[in-house]
């Protein structure tokens, strides 16, 4: 077999699966019966109205949650905190007298690495280049974000 990769927009919302069957999670009771064999995961609900229900695991690695916005045709966007929340990790680099590096892995793994500097040494301020570089960084996550966010909404045709 071949292997593909995909995009799409979907619904979901936590629930369980006792016994094979999915319950929506309503509050903080649940009547579980003893003994039930219980899963934690989601209810997910595609465009074309098809319902399944994925593992907690396996969903939290496929899906990000984007923001309402029913100003937009799609009635989402990328926001602020989901750009902050897309970074798991930052290093802060002085490779010279006047230039800052820094590097982003983010939650996929993907790296996004950026440079500052400036001409004069007297002039360097390391934390003002950390400023600039994660400027730049998440003006590309955004950037990716967006992109990820078309794809899921129109599709790649």
């Amino acid at each position: 077999m071949k292997r593909y990769i995909g995009c799409k927009m979907i619904e979901a919302e936590p629930a369980l699966k006792i016994n094979g069957k999915v319950v929506k999670q309503e509050g903080d009771y649940i009547d579980i019966p003893v003994g039930a064999e219980v899963e934690d995961g989601y209810r997910v609900k595609y465009a074309d109205g098809y319902e399944s229900w994925s593992p907690k695991d396996v969903f939290e690695r496929a899906y990000i949650t984007v923001d309402d916005n029913k100003a937009l045709p799609s009635g989402v966007s990328v926001g602020e905190k989901m750009v902050d929340e897309f970074i798991s990790s930052t290093e802060r680099f002085t490779i010279s007298p006047c230039t800052t590096v820094v590097h982003c892995i983010l939650r996929n793994g993907f790296t996004i690495t950026e440079s500052s500097a400036c001409v004069d040494p007297k002039n360097y301020d390391e934390k003002v280049g950390e400023e600039i570089c994660m400027k730049k960084i998440k003006s590309k996550i955004w950037n990716h974000l967006g992109f990820l966010l078309q794809t899921a909404w129109h599709g790649i045709l």
